[in-house]
């Protein structure tokens, strides 16, 4: 049995009302306003585990989360939300620096410590005021009883070696989670989405199109662009020789000038949310341009599907090199600045846009090759949620040992008279 307990999000807190999660923050310049308020969820937090006393909490990556819960003496999972890959690299920095080491003229470095030869740029790797951040995640983490990904072993398994015996951290891989939603609850899952992206027109519109001729465009409901970008996008979609679906943000769509007449019948934009697991797992559907966040990702490597990667800040550089270099499924438009304001970052061009689309949709031996290993990891993807398989193995085996924890707990208890 499932049942849900609402903790009200802190009044009074300089935010807008209704402002109560990521997604809902009007501006960047709140964002980490936001992150400031959410500690004075704590007292709320409290009264629900001293009311439930639960075997184990899992809760985001907050360390006032493992405060709470180790003054009960509850054992505290974190979940990440994000691969052991990006993990490995976060440890990696801010384990080695070797930002401070590198040249004042040097623009790549190359990661140190890690499994593979992983570069990157300087302007692609999280600033300096986001060092203590992540600092006093990873002192949290360590106190933790464990963490858990969603990932499976099979994706990233020299990561999830590195995770737990060089970074140090007991580790459970129990994903993808996104497939608890396929197959037949897919259609029930989707159903939240119906009114608002009209659902049923989005399936029409993908039964109309040729088997493997589509190329969905996504990056998330947090990710933002200037209206110069957005055209740009528009130009190098409507350039290249593929149907597309695109999903914009609903306060967001720019592109003027007969854009959604030229490529009508080619082109479904849609506004707001989308049924993104039944499109990505449509037949129609042959590559995803996304802002590499990592439930897209997964959700991606789930369908089997190739990407062209486009991130933009928080742990999507790192996830870029995952799929790009190490996985071999993805093309990169080329983004070289990490930040969440849209005007930091350098226009990428119709043509650059139209080129990688390109690329991931081709006919061509490396294109061939890419969908050949994407279409390998989607079925090793299933095979790891179910009986049997890598994810179902570490999810039983982490019931088992709290099990056996809390047993061990209750013999070395008195019993009350």
């Amino acid at each position: 049995m499932i049942s849900l307990r609402l903790i009200p999000f802190p009044s009074g807190t300089g935010l807008p009302e209704g402002c109560e999660n990521v997604s809902s923050i009007p501006s960047l310049d709140l964002f980490f306003k936001f992150f400031d308020v959410v500690p004075r969820l704590r007292e709320q937090f409290d009264w629900v585990l001293r009311e439930l006393l639960p075997d184990c909490v899992v809760t985001d990556a907050f360390p006032w989360t493992y405060d709470a819960a180790a003054e009960l003496g509850i054992p505290r999972l974190v979940f990440h939300g994000t691969s052991f890959f990006s993990l490995c690299l976060n440890d990696s920095v801010l384990r080695y620096r070797p930002l401070e080491s590198l040249p004042a003229d040097a623009e790549a470095l190359v990661i140190p410590g890690l499994p593979h030869r992983i570069e990157m740029l300087r302007s692609q790797l999280p600033g300096v005021e986001l060092e203590e951040f992540f600092a006093q995640f990873r002192v949290s983490d360590s106190k933790s009883y464990g963490v858990v990904v969603n990932s499976f072993y099979e994706l990233e398994p020299d990561y999830a070696r590195h995770y737990r015996e060089v970074v140090g951290r007991r580790a459970w891989h129990i994903g993808p989670v996104a497939l608890c939603n396929s197959d037949t609850n897919a259609d029930e899952s989707a159903r939240g989405y119906e009114d608002a992206v009209g659902r049923d027109d989005c399936l029409k519109w993908l039964d109309s199109k040729s088997a493997g001729s589509v190329l969905y465009v996504c990056f998330g409901s947090v990710s933002d662009f200037t209206a110069a970008q957005l055209r740009e996008m528009a130009l190098g979609l409507e350039a290249s020789s593929h149907p597309f679906v695109w999903v914009v943000r609903s306060d967001r769509w720019v592109p003027e000038g007969g854009f959604e007449e030229r490529v009508r019948g080619r082109g479904l934009i849609i506004r707001g949310w989308a049924p993104q697991m039944l499109i990505l797992n449509h037949a129609s559907v042959r590559g995803f341009m996304t802002h590499c966040g990592w439930n897209s990702i997964l959700e991606a490597v789930s369908a089997g599907l190739p990407l062209v990667t486009w991130p933009l800040f928080a742990e999507q550089f790192y996830n870029e090199r995952l799929v790009v270099d190490v996985l071999g499924i993805g093309v990169s438009v080329g983004m070289k600045e990490y930040t969440a304001y849209p005007e930091e970052r350098g226009l990428v061009e119709a043509e650059t846009i139209k080129n990688a689309a390109e690329e991931v949709m081709g006919s061509g031996e490396e294109a061939q090759e890419r969908r050949r290993r994407a279409r390998e990891l989607g079925e090793t993807a299933r095979r790891a949620v179910g009986k049997g398989g890598s994810s179902y193995k570490d999810m039983s085996n982490l019931i088992e040992e709290l099990m056996e924890k809390k047993s061990a707990v209750q013999a070395q208890t008195p019993p009350t008279i």
